[in-house]
Protein backbone atom coordinates (compact mmCIF):
# COMPACT_ATOMS: atom_id res chain seq x y z
CA UNK A 1 0.00 0.00 0.00
CA UNK A 2 2.97 2.35 1.04
CA UNK A 3 4.74 2.14 -2.51
CA UNK A 4 1.65 3.12 -4.08
CA UNK A 5 1.37 6.01 -1.77
CA UNK A 6 4.88 7.08 -2.42
CA UNK A 7 4.10 6.92 -6.39
CA UNK A 8 1.08 9.08 -5.45
CA UNK A 9 2.51 11.71 -3.63
CA UNK A 10 5.20 12.14 -5.86
CA UNK A 11 2.73 12.30 -9.08
CA UNK A 12 0.50 14.89 -6.94
CA UNK A 13 3.57 17.38 -6.29
CA UNK A 14 4.86 16.84 -10.19
CA UNK A 15 1.32 18.00 -11.16
CA UNK A 16 1.61 21.02 -8.48
CA UNK A 17 4.99 22.06 -10.68
CA UNK A 18 3.21 21.24 -13.80
CA UNK A 19 -0.17 23.70 -12.80
CA UNK A 20 2.51 26.48 -11.81
CA UNK A 21 4.05 26.60 -15.57
CA UNK A 22 3.13 29.39 -18.13
CA UNK A 23 2.21 27.08 -20.89
CA UNK A 24 0.09 25.20 -18.34
CA UNK A 25 -1.65 28.28 -17.30
CA UNK A 26 -2.63 29.52 -20.87
CA UNK A 27 -3.92 26.39 -21.85
CA UNK A 28 -7.39 25.79 -20.14
CA UNK A 29 -8.52 21.93 -20.80
CA UNK A 30 -4.76 20.82 -20.58
CA UNK A 31 -5.30 22.73 -17.00
CA UNK A 32 -8.44 21.77 -16.03
CA UNK A 33 -7.25 18.41 -16.88
CA UNK A 34 -4.41 18.37 -14.16
CA UNK A 35 -5.88 20.57 -11.64
CA UNK A 36 -8.81 17.61 -11.39
CA UNK A 37 -6.42 14.64 -11.11
CA UNK A 38 -5.30 16.75 -8.28
CA UNK A 39 -7.91 16.97 -7.10
CA UNK A 40 -9.54 13.52 -6.86
CA UNK A 41 -6.02 12.94 -5.49
CA UNK A 42 -5.50 15.50 -2.47
CA UNK A 43 -7.47 13.59 -0.06
CA UNK A 44 -4.68 10.10 0.04
CA UNK A 45 -2.27 12.48 -0.20
CA UNK A 46 -3.14 14.62 2.74
CA UNK A 47 -3.83 11.57 4.74
CA UNK A 48 -0.79 9.88 3.62
CA UNK A 49 1.57 12.92 4.87
CA UNK A 50 -0.22 13.26 8.19
CA UNK A 51 1.11 9.43 8.64
CA UNK A 52 4.11 10.31 7.73
CA UNK A 53 4.31 13.19 10.30
CA UNK A 54 3.40 11.09 13.11
CA UNK A 55 5.73 8.38 11.92
CA UNK A 56 8.27 10.94 12.32
CA UNK A 57 7.07 11.85 15.97
CA UNK A 58 6.95 8.12 16.53
CA UNK A 59 10.28 7.97 15.66
CA UNK A 60 11.54 10.67 17.64
CA UNK A 61 10.07 9.98 20.98
CA UNK A 62 10.98 6.31 20.53
CA UNK A 63 14.77 8.08 20.65
CA UNK A 64 14.45 10.37 23.46
CA UNK A 65 13.22 7.07 25.44
CA UNK A 66 16.17 4.89 24.99
CA UNK A 67 18.34 7.97 26.34
CA UNK A 68 15.60 9.33 29.16
CA UNK A 69 16.79 8.69 32.58
CA UNK A 70 13.78 10.55 34.32
CA UNK A 71 11.18 7.76 35.13
CA UNK A 72 8.04 10.71 34.79
CA UNK A 73 9.68 11.77 31.37
CA UNK A 74 9.77 8.13 30.26
CA UNK A 75 6.22 8.02 31.60
CA UNK A 76 5.32 10.73 29.19
CA UNK A 77 6.94 9.45 26.36
CA UNK A 78 5.30 5.90 26.37
CA UNK A 79 2.22 7.45 26.72
CA UNK A 80 2.73 9.73 23.45
CA UNK A 81 3.90 6.44 21.62
CA UNK A 82 0.95 4.66 22.63
CA UNK A 83 -1.48 8.10 21.34
CA UNK A 84 1.09 7.94 18.06
CA UNK A 85 0.80 3.99 17.14
CA UNK A 86 -3.29 4.46 17.72
CA UNK A 87 -3.38 7.40 15.40
CA UNK A 88 -1.18 6.15 12.92
CA UNK A 89 -3.16 2.76 12.85
CA UNK A 90 -6.30 4.99 12.39
CA UNK A 91 -4.84 6.56 9.44
CA UNK A 92 -3.68 3.51 8.25
CA UNK A 93 -7.23 2.55 8.01
CA UNK A 94 -8.43 5.35 6.18
CA UNK A 95 -5.97 4.95 3.79
CA UNK A 96 -6.70 1.34 2.96
CA UNK A 97 -10.12 2.07 2.98
CA UNK A 98 -10.45 5.32 0.57
CA UNK A 99 -7.64 3.10 -1.76
CA UNK A 100 -9.86 0.59 -2.08
CA UNK A 101 -12.51 3.15 -3.40
CA UNK A 102 -10.59 4.31 -5.70
CA UNK A 103 -10.38 0.98 -7.33
CA UNK A 104 -14.17 0.72 -7.74
CA UNK A 105 -15.44 1.95 -11.28
CA UNK A 106 -18.15 4.67 -11.14
CA UNK A 107 -21.20 3.00 -13.31
CA UNK A 108 -24.91 4.42 -13.10
CA UNK A 109 -25.90 0.88 -14.26
CA UNK A 110 -24.90 -2.67 -15.10
CA UNK A 111 -25.85 -5.37 -17.16
CA UNK A 112 -26.53 -8.85 -16.27
CA UNK A 113 -25.72 -11.52 -18.51
CA UNK A 114 -26.51 -15.19 -17.63
CA UNK A 115 -26.39 -18.09 -20.16
CA UNK A 116 -26.73 -22.05 -19.87
CA UNK A 117 -23.42 -23.79 -20.34
CA UNK A 118 -22.70 -27.43 -19.97
CA UNK A 119 -25.80 -29.50 -19.03
CA UNK A 120 -29.06 -28.81 -21.37
CA UNK A 121 -32.24 -28.25 -19.50
CA UNK A 122 -30.22 -28.73 -16.10
CA UNK A 123 -28.14 -25.42 -16.52
CA UNK A 124 -30.75 -23.69 -18.40
CA UNK A 125 -32.75 -24.40 -14.92
CA UNK A 126 -30.27 -23.26 -12.88
CA UNK A 127 -29.30 -20.27 -15.13
CA UNK A 128 -32.98 -19.34 -14.60
CA UNK A 129 -32.45 -20.03 -10.21
CA UNK A 130 -29.37 -17.74 -9.81
CA UNK A 131 -31.19 -15.22 -11.59
CA UNK A 132 -33.76 -15.11 -9.57
CA UNK A 133 -30.83 -14.78 -6.65
CA UNK A 134 -29.32 -11.34 -8.12
CA UNK A 135 -32.98 -10.06 -8.69
CA UNK A 136 -33.89 -10.78 -4.96
CA UNK A 137 -30.74 -9.34 -4.02
CA UNK A 138 -31.31 -6.07 -6.42
CA UNK A 139 -35.06 -5.76 -4.93
CA UNK A 140 -33.89 -5.90 -0.80
CA UNK A 141 -30.90 -3.27 -2.12
CA UNK A 142 -33.73 -1.23 -3.97
CA UNK A 143 -31.87 -1.24 -7.07
CA UNK A 144 -33.98 -0.97 -10.53
CA UNK A 145 -33.90 -3.86 -12.88
CA UNK A 146 -35.08 -4.25 -15.95
CA UNK A 147 -34.80 -7.36 -18.07
CA UNK A 148 -33.26 -6.58 -21.65
CA UNK A 149 -33.57 -9.62 -23.23
CA UNK A 150 -33.84 -13.39 -22.89
CA UNK A 151 -34.40 -16.74 -23.87
CA UNK A 152 -36.52 -19.20 -22.01
CA UNK A 153 -35.97 -23.41 -22.43
CA UNK A 154 -38.56 -25.79 -22.90
CA UNK A 155 -38.34 -26.11 -19.21
CA UNK A 156 -39.17 -22.63 -18.05
CA UNK A 157 -35.31 -22.24 -17.44
CA UNK A 158 -33.21 -19.41 -19.24
CA UNK A 159 -30.78 -20.34 -21.91
CA UNK A 160 -29.82 -17.04 -21.85
CA UNK A 161 -31.37 -13.67 -20.07
CA UNK A 162 -29.70 -10.23 -19.81
CA UNK A 163 -30.90 -7.81 -17.28
CA UNK A 164 -30.14 -4.34 -16.42
CA UNK A 165 -29.53 -3.23 -12.83
CA UNK A 166 -29.70 0.78 -11.46
CA UNK A 167 -28.67 1.72 -8.31
CA UNK A 168 -25.70 3.09 -6.02
CA UNK A 169 -22.45 0.85 -6.12
CA UNK A 170 -24.42 -1.99 -8.15
CA UNK A 171 -21.93 -2.92 -10.57
CA UNK A 172 -19.15 -2.46 -7.66
CA UNK A 173 -21.35 -5.04 -5.88
CA UNK A 174 -21.54 -7.38 -8.61
CA UNK A 175 -18.26 -6.80 -10.86
CA UNK A 176 -17.02 -10.51 -9.43
CA UNK A 177 -19.98 -12.89 -9.85
CA UNK A 178 -18.27 -12.60 -13.72
CA UNK A 179 -17.26 -16.48 -14.91
CA UNK A 180 -18.29 -19.82 -15.20
CA UNK A 181 -20.22 -20.95 -11.63
CA UNK A 182 -20.87 -24.84 -11.07
CA UNK A 183 -24.21 -26.88 -9.86
CA UNK A 184 -24.08 -30.09 -8.49
CA UNK A 185 -27.61 -31.81 -8.19
CA UNK A 186 -30.36 -34.36 -8.96
CA UNK A 187 -31.94 -32.67 -11.87
CA UNK A 188 -35.66 -32.21 -11.99
CA UNK A 189 -35.16 -34.25 -15.29
CA UNK A 190 -33.54 -37.15 -13.48
CA UNK A 191 -35.56 -40.11 -12.54
CA UNK A 192 -32.69 -42.12 -11.37
CA UNK A 193 -31.41 -39.18 -8.44
CA UNK A 194 -27.68 -39.70 -9.85
CA UNK A 195 -25.82 -35.93 -9.02
CA UNK A 196 -25.23 -34.37 -12.16
CA UNK A 197 -22.77 -31.67 -12.86
CA UNK A 198 -23.97 -28.38 -14.64
CA UNK A 199 -22.24 -24.90 -15.48
CA UNK A 200 -23.68 -21.37 -16.38
CA UNK A 201 -21.68 -18.52 -17.34
CA UNK A 202 -22.34 -15.01 -15.71
CA UNK A 203 -21.12 -11.72 -16.99
CA UNK A 204 -21.11 -8.41 -15.21
CA UNK A 205 -20.93 -5.33 -17.78
CA UNK A 206 -20.59 -1.46 -16.64
CA UNK A 207 -23.14 0.45 -19.39
CA UNK A 208 -21.07 3.38 -20.71
CA UNK A 209 -22.14 6.44 -20.92
CA UNK A 210 -23.62 7.36 -24.43
CA UNK A 211 -21.04 9.29 -25.60
CA UNK A 212 -18.44 7.27 -24.49
CA UNK A 213 -18.85 4.80 -27.18
CA UNK A 214 -19.86 6.59 -30.42
CA UNK A 215 -20.85 3.81 -32.91
CA UNK A 216 -21.45 5.03 -36.86
CA UNK A 217 -24.97 3.73 -38.26
CA UNK A 218 -22.53 2.12 -41.44
CA UNK A 219 -20.63 -0.44 -38.62
CA UNK A 220 -24.49 -2.03 -38.05
CA UNK A 221 -26.47 -4.29 -40.14
CA UNK A 222 -30.29 -4.39 -38.31
CA UNK A 223 -32.21 -7.73 -38.94
CA UNK A 224 -36.07 -7.77 -37.54
CA UNK A 225 -38.09 -10.67 -37.24
CA UNK A 226 -41.06 -12.09 -35.71
CA UNK A 227 -40.61 -12.85 -32.01
CA UNK A 228 -40.79 -16.50 -30.75
CA UNK A 229 -40.99 -18.50 -27.47
CA UNK A 230 -43.56 -17.03 -24.92
CA UNK A 231 -45.30 -14.29 -24.29
CA UNK A 232 -48.66 -14.30 -26.45
CA UNK A 233 -49.66 -15.04 -30.02
CA UNK A 234 -49.97 -11.00 -30.42
CA UNK A 235 -46.08 -11.02 -29.93
CA UNK A 236 -45.58 -12.77 -33.08
CA UNK A 237 -47.96 -11.02 -35.30
CA UNK A 238 -45.53 -7.98 -36.59
CA UNK A 239 -41.65 -7.95 -37.01
CA UNK A 240 -40.37 -6.67 -33.53
CA UNK A 241 -37.80 -8.53 -32.62
CA UNK A 242 -34.62 -6.46 -33.49
CA UNK A 243 -30.89 -8.19 -34.02
CA UNK A 244 -28.11 -6.02 -34.53
CA UNK A 245 -24.95 -7.08 -35.86
CA UNK A 246 -21.99 -4.53 -34.96
CA UNK A 247 -20.36 -5.56 -38.75
CA UNK A 248 -16.43 -4.57 -37.39
CA UNK A 249 -16.30 -6.90 -34.25
CA UNK A 250 -18.83 -9.67 -35.72
CA UNK A 251 -21.08 -8.87 -32.01
CA UNK A 252 -24.41 -9.74 -31.98
CA UNK A 253 -27.37 -8.75 -29.97
CA UNK A 254 -30.37 -9.71 -30.20
CA UNK A 255 -34.21 -8.31 -28.33
CA UNK A 256 -37.15 -9.60 -28.72
CA UNK A 257 -39.13 -9.38 -25.09
CA UNK A 258 -40.61 -5.76 -26.12
CA UNK A 259 -43.78 -5.55 -28.43
CA UNK A 260 -42.57 -2.67 -30.08
CA UNK A 261 -39.66 -2.74 -32.46
CA UNK A 262 -37.88 0.69 -31.52
CA UNK A 263 -38.22 -0.32 -27.41
CA UNK A 264 -36.07 -3.80 -28.99
CA UNK A 265 -33.43 -1.71 -31.41
CA UNK A 266 -32.94 0.90 -28.19
CA UNK A 267 -32.16 -2.19 -25.49
CA UNK A 268 -29.71 -3.76 -27.90
CA UNK A 269 -27.79 -0.57 -28.81
CA UNK A 270 -27.32 -0.26 -24.94
CA UNK A 271 -26.46 -3.78 -24.12
CA UNK A 272 -24.40 -3.90 -27.77
CA UNK A 273 -22.20 0.04 -26.07
CA UNK A 274 -21.07 -2.05 -23.38
CA UNK A 275 -20.04 -5.12 -24.65
CA UNK A 276 -17.88 -2.80 -27.05
CA UNK A 277 -16.74 -0.61 -23.67
CA UNK A 278 -15.02 -3.45 -22.34
CA UNK A 279 -13.76 -4.73 -25.68
CA UNK A 280 -11.75 -1.42 -26.03
CA UNK A 281 -10.61 -1.37 -22.19
CA UNK A 282 -9.65 -5.08 -22.65
CA UNK A 283 -7.26 -4.15 -25.59
CA UNK A 284 -6.09 -1.37 -23.84
CA UNK A 285 -5.05 -3.45 -21.01
CA UNK A 286 -3.01 -6.20 -21.41
CA UNK A 287 -3.65 -8.28 -18.13
CA UNK A 288 -7.22 -7.75 -18.82
CA UNK A 289 -6.82 -8.90 -22.80
CA UNK A 290 -9.89 -10.58 -23.68
CA UNK A 291 -11.81 -9.67 -20.71
CA UNK A 292 -14.96 -11.27 -22.04
CA UNK A 293 -13.38 -14.98 -22.67
CA UNK A 294 -11.54 -14.29 -19.35
CA UNK A 295 -15.02 -13.60 -17.39
CA UNK A 296 -17.29 -16.01 -19.41
CA UNK A 297 -15.17 -18.52 -20.35
CA UNK A 298 -16.37 -21.54 -22.98
CA UNK A 299 -18.89 -23.03 -19.97
CA UNK A 300 -16.72 -26.27 -19.85
CA UNK A 301 -17.22 -27.60 -16.16
CA UNK A 302 -13.57 -27.04 -15.20
CA UNK A 303 -13.69 -23.42 -15.94
CA UNK A 304 -15.17 -22.07 -12.65
CA UNK A 305 -15.32 -19.26 -10.11
CA UNK A 306 -17.82 -21.25 -8.01
CA UNK A 307 -19.53 -24.34 -7.16
CA UNK A 308 -23.41 -24.39 -5.69
CA UNK A 309 -23.91 -28.31 -4.32
CA UNK A 310 -27.43 -28.86 -3.35
CA UNK A 311 -26.72 -32.68 -1.80
CA UNK A 312 -24.17 -30.77 0.85
CA UNK A 313 -25.89 -27.51 1.17
CA UNK A 314 -22.63 -25.65 -0.03
CA UNK A 315 -21.87 -22.84 -1.58
CA UNK A 316 -17.58 -22.47 -2.33
CA UNK A 317 -16.16 -19.68 -4.13
CA UNK A 318 -12.77 -21.18 -5.97
CA UNK A 319 -10.98 -18.10 -5.79
CA UNK A 320 -10.40 -17.27 -2.19
CA UNK A 321 -11.10 -20.33 -0.76
CA UNK A 322 -15.11 -19.53 0.74
CA UNK A 323 -17.14 -22.44 1.83
CA UNK A 324 -20.63 -21.29 3.07
CA UNK A 325 -23.08 -24.07 3.67
CA UNK A 326 -25.89 -21.56 3.36
CA UNK A 327 -26.70 -22.75 -0.37
CA UNK A 328 -30.59 -21.84 0.02
CA UNK A 329 -30.22 -18.43 1.54
CA UNK A 330 -27.93 -17.17 -1.18
CA UNK A 331 -30.73 -18.73 -3.54
CA UNK A 332 -32.98 -16.27 -1.88
CA UNK A 333 -30.96 -13.29 -2.59
CA UNK A 334 -28.46 -13.28 0.63
CA UNK A 335 -25.69 -13.33 -1.38
CA UNK A 336 -23.59 -10.52 0.40
CA UNK A 337 -22.26 -13.33 2.46
CA UNK A 338 -20.08 -14.59 -0.56
CA UNK A 339 -19.70 -11.41 -2.99
CA UNK A 340 -18.56 -9.26 0.34
CA UNK A 341 -15.26 -11.06 0.79
CA UNK A 342 -14.82 -12.18 -2.66
CA UNK A 343 -15.16 -8.42 -3.41
CA UNK A 344 -12.66 -6.99 -0.84
CA UNK A 345 -9.85 -9.80 -1.61
CA UNK A 346 -9.55 -8.55 -5.55
CA UNK A 347 -9.58 -4.82 -4.29
CA UNK A 348 -7.21 -5.25 -2.27
CA UNK A 349 -4.81 -6.84 -4.86
CA UNK A 350 -5.93 -4.27 -7.09
CA UNK A 351 -3.99 -2.05 -4.42
CA UNK A 352 -1.28 -4.15 -4.13
CA UNK A 353 -0.77 -4.21 -7.70
CA UNK A 354 -0.62 -0.63 -8.33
Amino acid sequence: MFAKLVELEKRFEDIEAELMKPEVLSNMEGYKKLAKERTDMKELVDAYRKWKDAKGEHEKTSELLKHEADEGMKDLAREELNNLEKEMAKIENDLAETLLKKTDKQAKSMFLEIRAGTGGEEAALFARALFASYMKYAERMRWKTEIMSSSPSDLGGFKEVIAVFEGKDAFNALRYESGVHRVQRVPETEAQGRIHTSTITVAVLPEPEELEINISPDELRIDLFRSSGPGGQHVNTTDSAVRITHLPTGMVVTCQDEKSQHKNKAKAMRVLRARLKEKLEGEKDKEMSDERRKQVGTGDRSERIRTYNFPQGRVTDHRIGLTLYKLQDILNGYIEEMTGPVSAHFRSEAIKKG
